[in-house]
């Protein structure tokens, strides 16, 4: 069967849109010359793509009508082989991952209906690994918001105060974890949207290093920002989720690079700090919105690994103070350029999820629709990308070189880095028509220390280490690229010592 060729009209507003001004005689030239090229379309729409087999039986996801914190999008069960490590784990998946069968929103107005027809690598080996996957997670409104106020279906809610903050995008995952309603979540980090929620609802968050986690079948924001990531009540069970989901998939060229052989991350359980070096960076306090209690809370902990016998020094990186200004032209010129090729774009070779392209091919259509964090971000992409022709863009990217060889170079001298996940405290949840400026602020305010190890690729871990006034302080731990069983082991040794509820 033929696909409808387009008429010569259709052919003018494509030429018009490229600044092409044809004649009616070249036109109807050129329409004849590209008979040929949509003979070959004719053809590749008439062979199967075959996406990756769904091999575990599941019931389709349902709305559950008790959903306090308003962190579910849909529950399912999906069980895994029998006897594997993650047996008798439940697991849950932040909702811009594909579940087949399973409807799929990701926050957004724009997406209800659709539902995927493949599994994201990282489900298939959570359930080849025995694990059980028991639903679905809201998430932000296309994953922009480090807050959680901003999903189409009205705001998640923080499990230790529901008047607060989850922290995003992983809201929802943040949320169902600190509630105790899952083990383990899979959330998605490309500005700290698995360690800001991990600090404010007081569990632990690990944004491995860029390409360890397949990002197959994971809607994409910014491919070179794109992290997968892990959220958890313990060290423990985050250690056992990432042996069950790290290495390559050969689908996603984010993982090339990859070590050959990579630990088994559970083995570093149990090891001491001592022996360990760590590096506070001044840099990561004292932001113009900082929380004293937060910052010294986080020293207080530095402190106390010190008493546990960590070697603590101050360690300053001077340019980590540009960091997150360096990744702001990534994040939004990359992500507009992104929606707009359909979340996939071209010259690439991953695996792409056609069903979802389909899907979000209109999203200009409903762009009125959208809150006003995701708009503001659209329009300085747009406005940047065809001013400067994605000048700042490229610059952004290579100062990234920069950065990352600062980070290194301090990671010379030391095994971890250590500085606040956040500046702040979740704060108390704003209302749905709050004025722009106060929800763009509210959406984006917390992400200065996460953000810029989205660039460099560094792997990160928020460790609760505190609570004032019942609200969680996060503290971060960065480590050496492909080093995640250093930070397991100082998370763990920290958690293993120490009651945080009563630092």
């Amino acid at each position: 069967m033929s696909l409808p060729r387009p008429t010569l009209e259709a052919l003018d507003q494509a030429a018009r849109r490229i600044g092409l001004n044809l004649d009616d005689a070249t036109l109807r030239a050129y329409d004849s010359i590209l008979e040929a090229t949509f003979a070959e379309y004719d053809q590749v729409d008439a062979l199967i793509d075959q996406p990756p087999l769904v091999q575990y039986p599941r019931t389709p996801g349902v709305q559950p009508e008790d959903n306090p914190l308003n962190a579910w999008y849909v529950r399912t069960e999906i069980d895994g082989r029998q006897g594997g490590p993650l047996a008798g784990k439940r697991v849950v998946l932040k909702d811009n991952i594909c579940l087949a069968g399973v409807p799929m929103m990701n926050g957004a107005a724009t997406l209800r209906g659709y539902v995927p027809d493949q599994d994201a690598t990282v489900a298939t080996r959570i359930l080849d690994a025995g694990g059980r996957i028991v639903g679905k997670a809201h998430c932000e409104y296309f994953c922009v918001s480090g807050s959680s106020h901003t999903n189409a279906t009205g705001p998640v809610r923080n499990p230790r105060n529901p008047e607060h903050s989850a922290g995003g995008s992983s809201s929802g995952a943040a949320a169902l974890v600190g509630a105790g309603e899952a083990d383990m979540a899979i959330g998605t980090d490309q500005g700290g949207s698995v360690r800001i929620p991990a600090a404010y609802s007081g569990i632990y968050g690990m944004k491995p290093t860029h390409g360890l986690i397949p990002y197959t079948g994971i809607m994409p924001i910014e491919m070179t920002l794109d992290h997968a990531g892990i959220m958890t009540a313990n060290v423990a069970d985050n250690a056992l989720l990432l042996d069950a989901i790290a290495g390559p998939d050969g689908l996603d060229p984010r993982q090339q690079g990859l070590p050959a052989e990579r630990p088994a991350y559970s083995d570093a359980l149990g090891m001491p700090l001592k022996g360990l070096r760590i590096g506070v960076v001044p840099e990561g306090f004292g932001w113009a919105n900082s929380e004293i209690e937060v910052d010294e809370a986080v020293r207080k902990a530095a402190r106390e690994m010190a008493a546990l016998g960590a070697e603590v020094i101050e360690l300053p990186v001077p340019l980590h103070r540009k960091g997150h200004a360096i990744w702001t032209p990534i994040a939004v010129e990359g992500t507009t350029q992104q929606m707009k090729g359909f979340n996939y774009g071209t010259n690439w070779k991953g695996l792409y999820v056609t069903g979802l392209m389909q899907a979000q091919r209109h999203w200009r259509d409903h762009a009125d629709e959208f809150p006003h964090d995701v708009k503001t971000c659209l329009l300085a992409g747009e406005y940047f990308y065809a001013r400067y022709g994605g000048q700042y863009y490229g610059k952004a990217q290579n100062l990234a070189r920069r950065l990352r060889q600062a980070y290194d170079q301090a990671l010379d001298r030391v095994d971890l880095l250590l500085m606040p996940t956040v500046p702040m405290r979740a704060p108390r949840l704003i209302n749905a028509d709050a004025a722009p400026d106060l929800f763009v602020t509210r959406a984006l305010e917390m992400n200065a220390n996460t953000a810029p190890f989205d660039v460099t690729g560094h792997p990160a871990i928020s460790v609760p280490c505190a609570l004032r006034d019942d609200l969680p302080v996060g503290m971060m731990l960065v480590g050496r690229h492909f080093d995640e069983a250093t930070l397991y082991r100082a998370a763990h040794a920290f958690e293993l010592s120490l009651d945080w509820t009563t630092l």
